[in-house]
C-alpha cells in the first residue's frame, strides 16, 4: 500500500508539471483542506497556526461552496468554522499523536494515551473518564465538524507510516451532502491501527458518526450520533531505560536491540472501550421579519427580507455510555500489591450518563438596544456507573463477587450574557451552580472577550479569559473497584480553581503572547503508592509492587505560563516558533517542564505553477522534568513513584518533511525522529515509554465534489 501511495504521489506531481508547461487553467475559489483532515481534535492554537491563503483551481461545472461548523455543549449554539479552505499547512503533522506542535506526552505507538506537557491546554477530567486520554482519536460532540454544501462532498484520507509489521495505518471517510440548503446529513468512517514498534503495543481504533441537521428560520435541529471501539495492547514499558539510552551495553558490545525485541514489563495485557454517544440540540424561535438593508450599490427594485429571532427556546440532550475493560491474562508474578478479584481474569465499569438542558434565551442585535443576549437554564443529569465488588464468601479467601451499581442526579440552573455581534468588542460570560444532587455545591463562573482595534494602520487583538470553578472530583476519583486497585472516597473535597489569562495578538507581525496564572486548592489526582519487594540479595536492584490510589493535596498550587508564537518570513523562507513557559509551584504533585518549544523552518514554492509546496524540518524540545508515569492497569496518567522517580526530556525530536497541496488534494512524505541514534538518546515521551524510532510517513487526503 505505501509503495502505491508513493507512486501516485510522483505521479501526480510530474503530470501536474507537463500540464502546467502546456497550459494555464483557469481559476476560481475551492476546498484546500477540512481541517486536520476533518478539522477535528483540534486547539485554537492548531488552528491559528493552519491559517494560511485560500487556494485557486480550475472551475468546473459542479458548485463546490461549502461550510463548516461546530455546536456548543450546553445550548447547541452554532460556532463557525473560519479555515474551512486554508488548512494544507502542517498538514505533516496533523497524524502526529504528539500533536501538531509536540506537546503531548505518550506511550510512542500512535493513537496511544497521551497528556499535554502545557497544563493551560489539559481539559479536566470528564465522567467520560478513561476516554479522556484518547484526544488523538476520540472526537467529543462539540468537536465534529457539520457541513453545509452545494453538492455532494467526499473526503478520503490515508496515513501510513513504518512496515507491514510494526507499522501504523489510518484511514478516513467523510461525506456530507443537503437536500437543500436548510437540511443536510453525512457520516464519518475513521479506522485507526497501529501495530507498534515495540512489543504488545498495539493500537486497534474504529470510528462510525452520523450526523443530520435541519436550520429554518423559526425551527432548528442538529443531531449527532457516534460509536467508538478503542483496543490498546498494553507493555508496561520497557524493562530497563538502558536499552535506549545505553544500547551498546545492553548488548554487551554487540549489535543493538531492534524495537521489538526490546523485554516489556507485559503482554497479553489489554485495555478496551467501547462508547456510543448521541448528541442532539434543537431551538424554536420566535421574531419578527424585517426588511434586508442594501448596500449603497444595490439597486434590487424588490428588497428582500429577513426573519429576527427575538427569542429562542433550546432543548439540547446528550446520552453517553461507555464499557472499560481490562484485560490481563498473563500478569507478571508478583507485579501487584492487591489483588482484590482472584476469580477474574479481567475487570469491568460501565458507564450511563442522561443529560437534559433547557433554555429561554432573548437574543442580540434584534434592535438596537439589544447589544447582548442573555440566556438561563436548566440542567439534569442522570449518571449511573457499574463496578466489581465483592462479598464475603462462605469460606475465608474466597469472597462472592458482583457488579455493584451507583446512581447519581444532579440539577443545576444558571445564565449566560453573551455579545457575538459588531468587530470591536465580544464577551461571554457564564455561571452555573448546583441546587440539587450528588454535587451539591459545585459552582462556576467563567468569563471570555476580546477587544479588536487598529494601532498604525494594523489590527491588534486584546483578549482575556478567567473562571473560578468549585468542582467535585469525577466520580472515578471517589469510587473504583477493579482486579487490583480499590477505593471509596466520599471524603474528598470539592476541588477550586481560579484562573486568569491575558492575550495579545498583532497579525502584521505574526505575533501572538499569552499569560496566565492559576490556583488550585484540593487538587485531585492519581498517586503511586508502590510498596518496596525485599531483594534476593543485597546487590539486588529493589523491585516494587504496583498500587494505584486516588489523592488530594490540601496546599495551594500555582501554575503560572507564558506562550509565545512568533512567526518570521523573508520571501520563500519562514520560521514559525513556539516557546511556553511554565512554573509549577509544586512539582512533586503536579510536575511540568519549565520550558517546551516548537520550531519549523520551511521554503515554500509552486511547482508548475499549480502545485504548492512546503519542504522543510522542524523541532520539537522540552527541559527534563518528573513527567507522569502512566498505569496500563488504570488506563490513565499517574504520579511517579517517588522512590523509583526517572525524568524525560531534555533531548531534540527533529523530523524532515516534504508537504504539498495540488488542487483538491493534500499529501507529504516525512521522515520520522531522523535524528534518532545522533547524539544523547533519551528519547522518551513517557517514564520507560520510548518514542518511535526513525520512520518513514506517509499522508494522502483528497476532495470529491460531484
Amino acid at each position: 500500500m505505501k509503495r502505491i501511495l508513493l507512486y501516485i504521489i510522483i505521479m501526480m506531481t510530474v503530470s501536474t508539471a507537463v500540464q502546467g508547461q502546456l497550459r494555464e487553467p483557469n481559476r476560481g475559489s475551492s476546498l484546500s483542506g477540512i481541517g486536520d483532515d476533518l478539522g477535528n481534535n483540534m486547539t485554537e492554537e492548531d488552528r491559528n497556526r493552519q491559517l494560511g491563503d485560500t487556494t485557486t483551481t480550475e472551475v468546473t461545472d459542479v458548485p463546490v461552496d461549502l461550510f463548516q461548523w461546530t455546536l456548543s455543549p450546553r445550548f447547541g449554539n452554532i460556532c463557525m468554522a473560519d479555515d474551512v479552505d486554508t488548512l494544507w499547512h502542517h498538514y505533516q503533522n496533523a497524524h502526529l499523536t504528539e500533536g501538531f506542535t509536540g506537546q503531548y506526552n505518550h506511550l510512542g505507538n500512535f493513537g496511544s494515551p497521551r497528556q499535554s506537557r502545557i497544563f493551560f491546554d489539559r481539559d479536566e477530567h470528564s465522567q467520560r473518564f478513561f476516554t479522556d486520554v484518547y484526544g488523538h482519536f476520540y472526537i467529543r460532540p462539540d468537536q465534529f465538524r457539520f457541513t453545509n454544501t452545494k453538492s455532494p462532498f467526499t473526503n478520503l484520507t490515508y496515513y501510513s507510516a513504518g512496515n507491514k509489521l510494526t507499522g501504523d495505518d489510518h484511514f478516513k471517510a467523510y461525506f456530507a451532502v443537503n437536500a437543500n440548503k436548510r437540511l443536510g446529513f453525512g457520516f464519518l468512517a475513521d479506522y485507526m491501527y497501529g501495530r507498534g514498534q515495540y512489543n504488545s503495543q498495539s493500537t486497534a481504533y474504529f470510528d462510525a458518526s452520523l450526523y443530520g441537521y435541519y436550520h429554518g428560520e423559526r425551527y432548528q435541529i442538529n443531531f449527532l450520533g457516534s460509536r467508538y471501539h478503542m483496543k490498546l495492547a498494553e507493555n508496561g514499558g520497557i524493562t530497563d531505560d538502558r536499552y535506549i539510552t545505553d544500547p551498546l551495553a545492553m548488548a554487551e558490545g554487540e549489535r543493538t536491540y531492534a524495537p521489538e525485541n526490546i523485554p516489556t514489563r507485559m503482554d497479553q495485557t489489554w485495555n478496551r472501550n467501547e462508547n456510543w454517544n448521541a448528541f442532539l440540540t434543537q431551538r424554536f424561535n420566535l421574531g419578527f421579519y424585517r426588511e434586508k438593508e442594501l448596500a449603497p450599490d444595490d439597486t434590487a427594485s424588490t428588497p428582500d427580507v429577513e426573519f429576527v429571532p427575538v427569542t429562542s427556546f433550546i432543548h439540547t440532550a446528550e446520552v453517553s455510555t461507555n464499557e472499560r475493560t481490562f484485560y490481563a491474562y498473563n500478569e507478571p508474578k508478583g507485579f501487584y500489591l492487591h489483588n482484590f478479584m482472584p476469580n477474574d481474569e479481567m475487570d469491568r465499569t460501565r458507564f450511563l450518563s442522561v443529560k437534559n438542558t433547557l433554555a429561554i434565551a432573548l437574543q442580540e442585535g434584534f434592535n438596537k438596544w439589544a447589544q447582548a443576549g442573555l440566556t438561563a437554564f436548566i440542567t439534569h443529569e442522570y449518571r449511573k456507573f457499574t463496578l466489581p465488588d465483592t462479598l464475603a464468601g462462605a469460606q475465608p479467601g474466597a469472597p462472592i463477587e458482583y457488579n455493584r451499581k451507583y446512581e447519581e442526579n444532579v440539577v443545576s440552573v444558571g445564565g449566560q450574557l453573551i455579545r457575538t455581534q459588531g468587530r470591536t468588542l465580544h464577551y461571554n460570560v457564564t455561571g452555573e451552580t448546583v441546587i440539587i444532587g450528588e454535587d451539591l455545591g459545585q459552582f462556576s463562573i467563567d468569563g471570555k472577550g476580546d477587544l479588536n482595534f487598529r494601532l498604525f494602520k494594523d489590527t491588534v487583538r486584546l483578549d482575556v479569559r478567567a473562571y473560578i470553578k468549585n468542582t467535585n472530583p469525577a466520580f472515578y476519583f471517589r469510587h473504583y473497584h477493579s482486579q487490583h486497585y480499590w477505593w471509596d472516597h466520599d471524603e474528598l473535597s470539592k476541588e477550586f480553581r481560579t484562573r486568569i489569562e491575558g492575550g495579545l495578538t498583532i497579525d502584521h507581525t505574526r505575533t501572538r503572547l499569552r499569560a496566565g496564572i492559576e490556583n488550585i486548592k484540593n487538587y485531585t489526582y492519581f498517586a503511586d503508592a508502590s510498596q518496596p519487594v525485599a531483594a534476593s540479595t543485597s546487590k539486588a536492584p529493589t523491585t516494587y509492587a504496583n498500587n494505584i490510589r486516588a489523592a488530594q493535596c490540601g496546599d495551594n498550587i500555582q501554575v503560572f505560563t507564558a506562550r509565545l508564537n512568533q512567526d518570521f518570513k523573508l520571501g520563500i523562507f519562514h520560521l514559525d516558533n513556539e516557546v511556553v513557559y511554565q512554573k509549577s509551584s509544586n512539582n512533586t504533585v503536579l510536575p511540568l517542564p519549565d520550558l517546551s518549544t516548537y520550531h519549523n523552518f520551511y521554503i515554500t514554492f509552486r511547482l508548475a505553477k499549480v502545485l504548492r509546496m512546503e519542504f522543510g524540518a522542524d523541532m520539537r524540545f522540552f527541559t527534563k522534568y518528573e513527567a507522569a508515569d502512566y498505569s496500563p492497569g488504570l488506563g490513565q496518567f499517574v504520579q511517579q513513584n517517588q522512590n523509583d522517580k526517572v525524568e524525560i526530556g531534555g533531548y531534540p525530536f527533529v523530523n524532515v518533511y516534504i508537504n504539498a497541496h495540488l488542487k483538491r488534494t493534500r499529501f507529504y512524505v516525512m521522515m520520522y525522529h531522523v535524528n534518532q541514534g545522533l547524539g544523547d538518546s533519551n528519547y522518551f515521551l513517557a517514564p520507560h515509554y520510548p518514542a518511535n524510532p526513525r520512520t518513514l510517513q506517509l499522508g494522502l487526503s483528497w476532495n470529491f465534489f460531484d
